[in-house]
């Protein structure tokens, strides 16, 4: 039995090191995994496909694209940038107020997308062409576009949060409201980070010109007040309602939708882009759908074969300390993180780490929130860092380099990582709030 476990774990990270798409391996590891513990090709099968079948008929599945296409209304309909200027305006008599106003900016727009890649992409475009006109040195620039949008992972609503709810089946609801305390500990760490290094480093973050009262365009203003109380208004539904009990995450994230949807008519949108952001809604979340679909033949699997029990014998004959179990946990993430994304992360792992954690004492919530943490470091992590990637592909400013943004983000890496390992070690800070508002 452990040798076939280990044989097909060693085929999957083969298959996905080689650059097979991962929903494939996973599904081809799941079939030969199974076929080898029944001996029929048949049986396993049809224990796959029904499977899939009762995978496809969770209701749980529609959170994603309703959340993903109320980030995309959001992003197009230019709220994102009234955000940002509300923040900007408000902050500008701090040291490095453009870079605090894309982290505030960042941690609003995350509490509506919920997709680390949607913020990166839009204040690639919105908040670094401002720093660097400004005088802003440009890896700086680039480290606080990239390392805030992290947030968008770890503020509900998150995607990477209903992904692994869904493959532990802890409450969604919970795990948003997990995540509030230490996405806004982290955030407010990134914002003394701005205000430090602009402090320390004048030339780094040079201080904005004060605006005359008599050059601001008041009916400009109103409108962007108008907006930036609109998109307040969502999260309270959508997050406040799920705190209170009032509306299940399906729920929310359907009123979350209709209210975005209204918001962006009210900002101009019309048909075309109504239109261009249903479609991009459904090309982020269709390759996601068939992954949960394929991690759940996955886990099936692991289930069928004792894998947990073997994997934890395996682990626990190397040490039998909590501390030491955690640790290579967090090492195979880390390492991970720098070849693949977040979420074929969580589907590989969290099936096998989710339970070995339970075993060894740590909270649920503390350690989703932790794995979260640390999968969201590996956004930053080269070679792969998805989010260095994405900066680069979207921001206008063709001479930025690869290295320019891996040694910005650096800083926001390891302030991730110390987040992490403060949830670890003080579970409260991710237990506190579901125990106290749910």
């Amino acid at each position: 039995m452990a040798t076939v476990i280990f044989t097909v774990l060693a085929l999957l990270l083969v298959m996905v090191f080689l650059g097979v798409q991962i929903a494939i391996a996973l599904g081809a590891a799941s079939f030969i995994g199974v076929y080898l513990l029944l001996g029929s090709a048949d049986i396993a099968l049809s224990v796959l496909s029904s499977t899939a079948y009762e995978a496809l008929r969770k209701d749980i599945f529609i959170v994603i694209p309703l959340f993903v296409l109320m980030g995309e209304f959001i992003s197009r309909s230019g709220a994102a940038q009234d955000i940002y200027t509300i923040a900007n305006r408000g902050l500008r008599r701090i040291p490095g107020c453009l870079a605090v106003a894309t982290v505030s900016g960042n941690s609003v727009f995350a509490a509506i997308t919920g997709v680390s890649i949607a913020s990166a992409a839009t204040f690639s475009r919105i908040a670094y062409p401002e720093m660097v006109a400004l005088g802003y040195k440009k890896s700086y620039a680039l480290g606080v576009v990239a390392g805030s949008a992290c947030l968008g992972m770890l503020i509900p609503p998150s995607i990477l949060m209903i992904v692994w709810a869904v493959l532990t089946e802890i409450s969604i609801g919970a795990l948003f409201v997990a995540g509030l305390l230490p996405g806004l500990i982290l955030a407010s760490l990134f914002c003394a980070y701005c205000i430090f290094t602009a402090v320390l480093s004048p030339e780094t973050a040079p201080r904005s010109p004060i605006v005359d009262k008599q050059d601001i365009d008041v009916a400009k203003q109103r409108s962007e007040l108008t907006s930036g109380l609109s998109v307040i208004a969502l999260i309270v539904i959508v997050i406040g309602g799920i705190w209170g009990g009032f509306l299940t995450p399906t729920e929310a994230a359907g009123f979350g939708t209709i209210g975005a949807l209204f918001v962006g008519l009210a900002k101009g949108m019309r048909k075309t882009e109504i239109s261009e952001s249903i479609f991009r809604a459904g090309k982020i979340t269709a390759p996601l759908m068939i992954l949960l679909i394929t991690a759940s033949m996955y886990s099936r699997f692991l289930a069928m074969g004792g894998a947990v029990g073997v994997i934890q014998g395996t682990l626990f004959s190397v040490s039998d300390s909590p501390i030491i179990i955690m640790f290579m946990i967090f090492l195979v993430w880390l390492v991970l993180g720098m070849f693949i994304d977040s979420t074929s992360i969580i589907l590989l792992t969290v099936p096998i780490f989710a339970p070995m954690s339970q075993f060894i004492g740590v909270d649920p919530l503390a350690f989703a929130i932790f794995g979260i943490l640390v999968i969201e470091a590996g956004l930053l992590t080269p070679p792969f860092g998805l989010l260095v990637f994405t900066v680069k592909a979207s921001v206008p400013d063709r001479t930025v380099t690869m290295g320019e943004i891996f040694t910005g983000a650096v800083p926001y890496w390891i302030m991730i990582l110390i987040v992490a390992v403060l949830v670890v070690v003080f579970p409260v800070l991710a237990t506190y709030l579901p125990q106290s508002l749910m």
